[in-house]
């Protein structure tokens, strides 16, 4: 079994650029103001969500393991 991501996006820093729907339109949509969300907090690790995250032009996604918290984007410093 893989590991599970608890997948987040920071709304306030959002600016709707769509590139995570783009990436990876499984697990982000847009809302009727534009700003991304994800469509299920937890899911498999998946390498679009990871591209979709590394990509975002404002780095409003946030992906941890679900199970301990640790940080898989952006990596812990």
């Amino acid at each position: 079994m893989g590991d599970r991501w608890h997948v987040e996006v920071d709304r306030s820093l959002c600016v709707g650029s769509a590139q995570c729907v783009h990436r990876a339109p499984q697990a982000f949509a847009l809302d009727p103001a534009r700003r991304s969300r994800p469509r299920h907090p937890g899911l498999d690790a998946d390498e679009h969500v990871l591209e979709a995250a590394e990509n975002c032009p404002v780095e409003a996604i946030t992906l941890t393991l679900a199970e301990s918290g640790e940080a898989v984007f952006p990596p812990e410093e």
